[in-house]
């Protein structure tokens, strides 16, 4: 028995050396970690009164629901020609620009001619001052690679602006 209570001495003392102060910093670091922590709320914004709207003359007012396009018949600020609304339009101007694509060349009668395929599988044969997409694009030149493409867009002002834009020929 004497040899029993000796072996539990001796875990005893083992085991309170090992829950010593290793961990002291550990302990002391969570124990301190929120002290100097105070929390801050930001002031609530400020509330603005609500101002009824009158509708005795809301019907002077344009309508929300139109698009608000000046008349596109009116002289362009930025000096550049109008595109011409009077003129037949052609089958391609049916088409977005980004439908189309350019999947052939021809050279007829000294004058190139691209081959032009439709969403629909249509194709149909272009050549310089044919239009071409929803934006009064009229075709600049035709190459063997590309069609190069002057558009004429509106902006949110009503001003008309030319781009270039291109198709390139798929392989």
């Amino acid at each position: 028995m004497r040899g029993a209570n000796f072996l539990v001495c001796i875990v005893i003392v083992t085991l309170s050396g090992c829950g010593g102060g290793e961990f002291q910093d550990l302990r002391d670091f969570v124990k301190n970690a929120g002290a100097d922590m105070r929390g801050k709320i930001d002031p609530p914004p400020d509330i603005k009164p609500y101002e009824p709207f009158t509708y005795s003359n809301a019907e002077a007012l344009s309508d929300p629901f139109k698009p608000r396009k000046r008349d596109v018949r009116s002289t362009n600020r930025n000096g550049l020609n109008l595109p011409d609304f009077d003129r037949p339009k052609e089958e391609l101007e049916d088409y977005p620009l980004e439908s189309l694509k350019m999947v052939g060349y021809l050279f007829q009668r000294n004058v190139g001619h691209a081959v032009v395929k439709s969403s629909e599988g249509k194709i149909y044969r272009v050549k310089a001052g044919n239009y071409i997409g929803l934006n009064f694009g009229q075709i600049l030149s035709v190459s063997e690679n590309e069609v190069k493409i002057k558009e004429m867009v509106q902006d949110s002002a009503g001003d008309w602006t030319e781009r270039e834009s291109s198709l390139q020929l798929v392989e």
